[in-house]
């Protein structure tokens, strides 16, 4: 039996989990982000990921190249509201997941199978939270023992992120230099610092403290958190 998500509660943060049609690695990372979710949305053949959870999405969205026609109907029988779109068109179906999340006033969305072997595709989704439309929605996205998520600013943006002493953190500026970068709790802090876009200087970081504050001032981040045991709970905004 598929399992639809608890609603959430008033005054509680509603974080949607997009479930898309990459390579995915489980972790016991992948249920600690899974509780507590309220939303579901299945990118196309990321249908398939959600079900290997016993879950049933609340949307289902995309061309459905992936899927048969038989599983998009379904999906329509159990009450999922499928969102078709034609194979031409000018966004992918996780760009149209994240839409349709944005559009749920969510305050955080976790990726699951945004990753995998087509390059091209995987550099792709790593963008998208840098994208105008998305920007201002904490995004993370999970695969075994890694979580990456992007920073955008302005204005101002900090995250607090929790790991193991050990846990390797890096942070890659992207479409330009990413300035007034604060952070301590590992054992290269930088005080008001500046990244170079292109250059390697915040790579393989190490956390010293079990919650490491980052805060950005001015450009776009990607961070990525590289946990040395798959038990350690995800980050928390």
């Amino acid at each position: 039996m598929l399992i639809h998500p608890p609603p959430a509660e008033e005054g509680v943060s509603l974080r949607a989990v997009i479930f898309a049609n990459g390579v995915f690695n489980p972790s016991p990372l992948t249920n600690h982000w899974l509780a507590g979710s309220n939303l579901y949305i299945a990118a196309d053949g990321g249908l398939r990921l959600c079900q290997q959870f016993n879950l049933l999405p609340d949307i289902l969205i995309g061309d459905f190249d992936s899927l048969s026609e038989q599983e998009v109907q379904q999906m329509l029988a159990q009450g999922v509201q499928v969102r078709r779109y034609p194979a031409r068109k000018d966004e992918t179906d996780l760009e149209l997941a994240l839409q349709a999340a944005s559009e749920q006033a969510v305050d955080e969305i976790v990726i699951l199978g945004g990753l995998g072997a087509r390059w091209d595709q995987t550099l792709a989704n790593l963008l998208l939270p840098a994208h105008r439309r998305f920007r201002h929605i904490p995004v993370v996205l999970v695969d075994g023992v890694h979580e990456i998520y992007m920073l955008n600013a302005p204005p101002t943006c900090k995250r607090f992120l929790q790991g193991r002493e050990g846990d390797t953190l890096s942070l890659i500026p992207i479409g330009g230099d990413v300035r007034g970068v604060l952070l301590s709790g590992v054992e290269y802090p930088l005080n008001n610092e500046n990244l170079v876009f292109g250059a390697t200087r915040g790579l393989s970081n190490v956390f010293l403290e079990q919650t490491v504050p980052l805060e950005i001032q001015e450009g776009s981040l990607l961070v990525v958190v590289l946990h040395t045991s798959n038990s350690i709970p995800g980050g928390v905004p």
